[in-house]
């Protein structure tokens, strides 16, 4: 690269670089994440609660910069991987964990767990076990809100393994041919559970699959939470005032196993340790050294997420469970 070239990228980059405010909500929200899903790693260790337990640790800037670029209206649909969105959403770290432990002041009372976070307040609207079965329900709810002209856009996140599955072919082309405001959102991290994605896909690039249906398609790596910010807004803007899908591939690598049973033997060490040299936290850091934020600043924030979460597996430890006797409510209706 010439040094025009290279002067020209860097003014590029300055240009859509947001403020140190923005920065640190990003970082704060990345670092939430990441200490909340430890906490609930070292919870599951201890036997706090059981069943699956999939973690988003690696993948923080996607969730975090894909939902920084909706209003509070927007709706959200995700995957068994959701505690990242719901948080970024608006859930609290509280109503997260309680859920997860199993008490009635979590968000769905305790009754959902891990894999069925579900927020209609905050219009997050639920994590699904069943792989890509939630993308055509994404596709109805873009479809309402298209009917009623609210002006809300859906976001969709789903994995690689979701891309062979027919609901993601059924979901896409009724979206494509009905111009739904809806942004489908694969979160590419390599492994369907323990498949390598050559095992999976005959075409690797997940967003040609957009070719097929004549909708606008992206796809880049994302580790940078400002750039998966930049490149999603694009999408959301064309969902909302055009009506128009997008079907975004995001490259991302998640350090830990499929779920807490994983010990995720068909990786090498030698990878997984490359992978965390492009660490999204990390690189949020960075962002703010190079914003000339303050250490102390910095630190500050990283001491607040800290008492953040640590408060909240302590509610989530004192809370209570569902009274026996309300369960009826949830089974039948007189």
């Amino acid at each position: 690269m010439s040094a025009t070239e290279r002067e020209a990228a860097e003014l590029r980059e300055k240009s859509r670089m947001p403020d140190k405010a923005q920065l640190a909500h990003y970082y704060h929200q990345m670092l939430a994440i990441r200490r909340m899903e430890e906490a609930l790693a070292k919870a599951y260790a201890l036997r706090k609660f059981g069943g699956f337990l999939h973690l988003y640790i690696g993948q923080e800037a996607v969730a975090v910069g894909a939902l920084a670029t909706l209003k509070p209206e927007d709706y959200v649909i995700a995957t068994y991987r959701e505690h990242a969105h719901a948080y970024a959403k608006g859930m609290t770290a509280k109503s997260i964990i309680a859920e997860l432990f199993g008490k009635a002041t979590g968000c769905s009372q305790g009754l959902g767990g891990s894999m069925h976070l579900f927020d209609a307040s905050k219009n997050f609207l639920g994590g699904y076990g069943i792989v890509g079965g939630h993308i055509p329900l994404a596709a109805g709810t873009a479809f309402a809100s298209k009917y009623r002209g609210d002006g809300r856009v859906t976001l969709c996140f789903f994995g690689d393994g979701s891309v062979p599955q027919g609901a993601f072919h059924e979901g896409v082309a009724l979206a494509a041919l009905w111009r739904l405001p809806v942004v489908f959102i694969c979160e590419n991290n390599l492994y369907s559970m323990g498949t390598p994605l050559y095992r999976s896909l005959s075409v690797s690039d997940v967003s040609q699959k957009a070719l097929a249906y004549g909708m606008a398609r992206d796809r880049f790596d994302g580790e940078d939470v400002v750039r998966v910010h930049d490149r999603v807004a694009e999408a959301v803007r064309r969902a909302r005032n055009e009506s128009l899908p997008t079907l975004i591939e995001i490259r991302t690598y998640r350090f830990r196993g499929h779920s807490m049973s994983d010990a995720g033997l068909y990786r090498t060490k030698e990878e997984v340790e490359e992978s965390k040299k492009r660490d999204p936290i990390t690189f949020g850091r960075e962002l703010l050294v190079r914003a000339k934020m303050d250490e102390k600043d910095i630190v500050a924030i990283e001491d607040k997420v800290t008492a953040e979460i640590e408060e909240a597996v302590k509610f989530a430890d004192e809370s209570p469970e569902l009274a026996y006797e309300r369960l009826a409510e949830f089974t039948y209706k007189e």
